[in-house]
């Protein structure tokens, strides 16, 4: 079965006009490994032999990964954090990616990437602190080649194309990762980060997760065309591949890295996948898509489909499902545990890392603020108020 798209329906009120033009053709599938019920398929231009350790390592990784995303919801959901964007039903798109990375490289991310951070060896815990809004940053982002997360859509896009460009003048041999949905694909900051790239050839990589929405706005009014094409216009090359197939986006994403790392320039790779839960916790996906839809991509779980593989081949021991299954049990107990004792930052903390160094109007507002802050401490409570 192929993965459904959002962009077969013609939109309600379009007027065709028929001009003699060719359309868009025929498109291929995605390049696919394993099938959605986890059969390996063959596809000579992306070879891909993993030892059986290293299979078993994939299906940890995205399992470990999944019982984290639903622990950081519950958390939310309690009060614990500010506001938790899920990554449910993206494992493949993210694991696959972030283990095709090596030290060499640099990643430049959106806000739903936490498989990718796992990868680049990110404390769980630690990442909880953005959401819990206890720290501006969550992880040093040289220790771990990767930038914290950016949340405005697209934004970063740019930043990972100057940084490349940075790498390619230092005479560096990485690349740089730079991941966004299929909603920021319409932002002018990631098509002026794909002039940048085209025009110098910065050995970056553009990994679009298309979830098929985003927020609430479905893919058929993004694009017209898969989103993968967009980069021929450009002047670089283009491939799509099933997102939710950790074997193939791990191997699309190894060639892209290479062929960016090689000095042959930027690559667009679209991961069509589908995000299962809502936006974020602040989001009711009920109101924009319906029960079908979200079943109809169920079916093709990333999660499912790799446990058939391992299950199929015979690769796992009879204890290796229970084993991931008491670690992930762990992981979570620890996550709960971290995040309820994180401390609060001092209310100054908000003027810290502002500007580089020194600056004049920011040291003032400091001062206001702290003195601001004085007046409530050890005043009595008005009359009526607690005891």
């Amino acid at each position: 079965m192929s993965a459904p798209t959002g962009s077969a329906s013609q939109p309600k009120g379009r007027k065709v006009i028929t001009t003699g033009l060719p359309g868009p053709t025929d498109e291929p599938p995605p390049v696919r490994l394993l099938d959605p019920e986890g059969r390996r398929v063959e596809d000579p231009r992306w070879p891909l032999d993993l030892s059986t350790e290293e299979e078993r390592s994939l299906y940890r990784d995205m399992a470990l990964l999944r019982r984290f995303d639903a622990e950081a919801t519950t958390l939310q959901r309690q009060g614990e954090l500010g506001l938790w964007a899920s990554l449910l039903g993206q494992e493949a798109a993210q694991i696959g990616a972030g283990r095709a990375l090596d030290l060499r490289d640099f990643v430049f991310s959106s806000y739903r990437e936490h498989g990718v951070a796992w990868c680049r060896g990110v404390d769980p815990v630690g990442m909880l602190g953005f959401w819990r809004g206890t720290a501006h940053g969550c992880w040093d982002p040289y220790q771990a080649g990767m930038a914290n997360y950016q949340v405005v859509v697209g934004g970063h896009a740019p930043h990972g194309v100057g940084y490349a460009m940075g790498m390619q003048r230092d005479g560096a041999d990485g690349a740089v990762l730079v991941c966004f949905g299929d909603g920021a694909t319409s932002q002018g900051d990631v098509n002026e980060a794909f002039t940048f790239a085209a025009v110098y050839g910065a050995p970056v990589v553009f990994y679009c997760q298309n979830n098929q929405w985003a927020i609430s706005e479905p893919l058929e009014r993004q694009t017209r065309v898969p989103l993968y094409r967009r980069a021929v216009g450009f002047g670089f090359p283009g491939i799509q591949v099933d997102g939710n197939d950790v074997l193939a986006c791990l191997a699309v994403a190894r060639g892209a890295l290479e062929h960016a790392r090689s000095g042959a320039g930027p690559v667009l790779v679209e991961a069509v996948t589908y995000r299962m839960a809502p936006h974020t916790t602040s989001d009711d996906a009920t109101r924009y898509r319906s029960g079908e839809e979200v079943e109809e991509w169920a079916a093709q779980d990333p999660l499912v489909r790799m446990r058939a593989h391992l299950e199929t081949t015979g690769r796992p021991d009879a204890g290796f499902f229970k084993e991931v299954d008491e670690e992930a049990g762990a992981l979570a107990v620890r996550v709960r545990g971290g995040c309820r004792a994180m401390p609060d930052p001092p209310p100054t903390a908000i003027f810290d890392h502002v500007y580089a160094g020194p600056h004049a109007l920011l040291d003032a507002q400091r001062e206001e603020f702290t003195a601001f802050q004085a007046q409530f401490e050890d005043a009595p409570w008005p009359s009526g108020g607690p005891a």
